[in-house]
């Protein structure tokens, strides 16, 4: 099988009509800027949360930023709150109490959807508090608001009606969110799940669609991602932020045993539905299979909030963590990362942090989807069970395979995928934003 995502993942900026010229750095002026998100930055412990922390702390570095955020009010924010404030000029956090419904609460606001204009997603990050805090926020003049998440982008009204008066407003789209919902109705095999999510996928873009024709620019995370926008509003301002990789801290130890651990990693969000349905087809597919090859074999699922239905399944091969504080030693001590995603969008950034630890990884194409990566050189791909089995058996059985993998992988995230590249390449769509709402004035 040969699998390539080709193309420079830092694209120019793209809209309909005349873009922007692209503005050099020396000429920039110090911004004052504002970002809107669904969660406090720092100090990240899963993907989304990563790319805030990296993209807001790296604007930062040469301009005045603030953040409005969302929390969850069972949650302690006062670490999350200092380490913020170390690069934020202003912090300010809002309750949210919808993101600590428990499933009967969750359900019934699922429901409340079905009666609603509104998606599932909108109505669990709407509220009227927090919507206040901003409308105060912005008597500061700030000079760009940047809602993280297309959620986030329903308080753009609060902004004000006129695009000349107001500051100028930009969507991050982590991932193009209908896209992914549109995926879970069409691999839903619950047949209510699956019509629920078809009715909520529908609503979902038309939410995007109003926030891409509204706002003054949208960043995405990969050409495929803004492909897809464009199709749908071809006179968006739009501009590829990749997401990318700290070389320095997610890299090869050099006190890494080089002794097999028998050991598979999948790391994430565990809460997050489509790291959920990847690890349910994992454990009930593929893995017991290896384990019929590989008795010692391990399966080490690591990241935040796991549903009971996957603490459930721990056993002698099998651990499930919750969140850590490093992810790092965990993928030293795996010999495969696996990412067997069949939902989804954007890009992983699961995947390049393995990938600069110089670790193999197995993924499904989707997984892999926006990455310009090579099979067979940079990962291995598999799309089913028996493909899961395949690959992971090679690795399993030839550990050098997996160490030029690994090294292949290092060095292609070391030329492509970092931090400063992709901070550049947001502070110069902020730069020919500014400068293009100077041009029609």
């Amino acid at each position: 099988m040969n699998f390539r995502v080709d193309g420079d993942p830092f694209s120019p900026s793209q809209a309909g009509g005349h873009a922007p010229r692209n503005v050099p750095a020396a000429a920039r002026k110090r911004l004052s800027v504002l970002f809107v998100t669904p969660f406090l930055p720092s100090p990240p412990s899963f993907g989304a949360q990563r790319r805030l922390h990296e993209l807001i702390s790296g604007v930062a570095a040469s301009n005045d930023v603030s953040v409005l955020s969302l929390v969850d009010p069972t949650e302690n924010q006062e670490n999350a709150i200092r380490a913020t404030e170390e690069y934020c000029r202003r912090v300010v956090t809002v309750s949210n109490p919808a993101y600590h419904a428990g499933g009967a609460r969750k359900r019934l606001l699922q429901l409340a959807s079905l009666g609603s204009s509104h998606s599932y997603e909108w109505l669990g990050h709407s509220e009227e508090p927090f919507r206040a805090a901003l409308e105060q926020m912005l008597a500061h003049r700030y000079d760009v608001v940047q809602f993280e998440l297309a959620p986030m982008a329903g308080y753009a009204a609060a902004c004000g009606s006129s695009r000349r008066r107001r500051p100028l407003l930009c969507l991050d789209e982590h991932n193009i969110e209908y896209d992914i919902v549109r995926r879970t109705a069409g691999g839903e095999a619950n047949a209510v799940r699956r019509a629920y999510s078809a009715i909520e996928w529908r609503k979902v873009r038309r939410e995007e669609r109003h926030a891409w024709s509204h706002l003054d620019g949208c960043t995405v995370t990969s050409v495929r991602d803004q492909e897809m926008l464009l199709s749908d509003e071809p006179t968006a301002h739009t501009a590829v932020v990749p997401n990318g990789v700290d070389l320095d801290f997610f890299c090869p130890s050099p006190q890494a045993t080089t002794h097999e651990s028998q050991t598979l990693l999948f790391f994430g969000a565990i809460d997050y539905y489509p790291n959920t349905d990847a690890m349910h087809f994992f454990l009930r597919e593929v893995f017991p299979q290896l384990v019929a090859r590989h008795p010692q074999l391990r399966l080490c699922i690591v990241g935040r909030r796991p549903p009971e239905s996957l603490v459930a399944q721990a056993s002698a091969n099998v651990q499930v963590t919750g969140v850590v504080d490093d992810v790092r030693p965990w993928l030293e001590r795996a010999d495969v990362v696996i990412v067997p995603l069949r939902i989804g969008g954007g890009t992983r950034l699961k995947i390049l942090e393995a990938m600069a630890m110089g670790k193999a990884v197995v993924s499904t194409t989707l997984g892999a989807e926006g990455l310009a990566v090579v099979s067979e050189r940079d990962l291995l791909v598999a799309d089913d069970a028996a493909a899961f089995v395949t690959q992971i058996g090679r690795l399993l059985d030839d550990p050098t395979l997996g160490r030029r993998l690994g090294a292949s992988a290092r060095q292609l995230v070391a030329s492509n995928y970092s931090w400063r590249r992709a901070v550049e390449s947001l502070s110069t769509f902020y730069a020919e934003l500014v400068e293009a709402r100077a041009m029609a004035q």
